[in-house]
């Protein structure tokens, strides 16, 4: 049975969907830039942790994440690929990120992890959490993590990226930084946010997250023509917009 088939699910699912989902989970079982399969597979799982994390929950509620100590309730899969803080920069991205702060993320690299670790580990997040929560959405079950992959990350370092402290936390491809190596993140036709700039770091992280929210939302280089939407989706383009804007503010997105 192939992946994402969605025989079980009440609504059609369009295909591109069920495309973009098998690419994103390919890409999760193999190597990427600073983790290898197994590791990247262990992100994916500790994301779904997070979901039910107690810890989580009472940091949550609580006025600050730090007033409350304890143990993360970690996925089996991590036990010997993720370190604690890695764990904990996953459960906070995906039960709390609103409340993320620069110091946080400077004691998560100076625990050990790189920034470049750090930003392909948001990659693998968002991606899963993504994907996941299209399926919570259609009271569906999760999707099956798939088998690791052997080989090795490619530790790949961009030579343009660099900190914009009014822009990001971590170093950033500049807006006319994409030549050579990255010459293919954006062009002139998609041009460039801030938000799409984010995983920039890992460049194949921005190219693992481009057909994933071109299936979910609408191609990047559709972005700017505001009838794009029209023959392509149930809903139009101003309803697209109105759903995102709604989703956007009840998850405190600040960018």
């Amino acid at each position: 049975m192939p992946r994402f088939d969605y025989q079980q699910s009440p609504y059609p699912i369009r295909d591109d969907l069920k495309d973009a989902y098998r690419g994103a989970w390919s890409a999760i079982a193999n190597a990427g830039t600073w983790w290898n399969g197994s590791q990247r597979v262990a992100i994916a799982a500790e994301c779904r942790a997070a979901v039910g994390c107690e810890l989580c929950k009472a940091r949550k509620s609580a006025l600050s994440p730090y007033a409350v100590s304890g143990q993360h309730d970690r996925a089996p899969e991590s036990a010997d690929q993720l370190s604690d803080a890695a764990v904990d920069v996953i459960h906070r991205v995906v039960t709390d990120q609103a409340r993320l702060t620069k110091s946080y993320v400077d004691e998560a690299v100076d625990s050990g992890m790189s920034v470049e670790q750090l930003v392909e580990l948001l990659g693998v997040t968002v991606s899963t959490l993504s994907i996941d929560d299209f399926n919570r959405a259609l009271n569906l079950d999760l999707e099956p993590l798939p088998e690791p992959i052997a080989g090795e990350p490619t530790r790949y370092r961009v030579p343009s990226a660099q900190i914009e402290a009014d822009v990001a936390f971590v170093p950033l491809v500049k807006y006319d930084g994409n030549v050579g190596n990255e010459s293919d993140l954006w062009t002139e036709q998609t041009g460039v946010t801030n938000v799409m700039r984010g995983l920039s770091l890992v460049p194949n992280a921005v190219r693992e997250w481009k057909p994933l929210c071109g299936a979910q939302y609408i191609p990047l280089e559709e972005v700017h023509d505001l009838e794009s939407a029209d023959t392509k989706r149930a809903i139009d383009r101003p309803q697209i917009e109105l759903i995102a804007s709604r989703v956007s503010s009840f998850n405190e997105c600040f960018y």
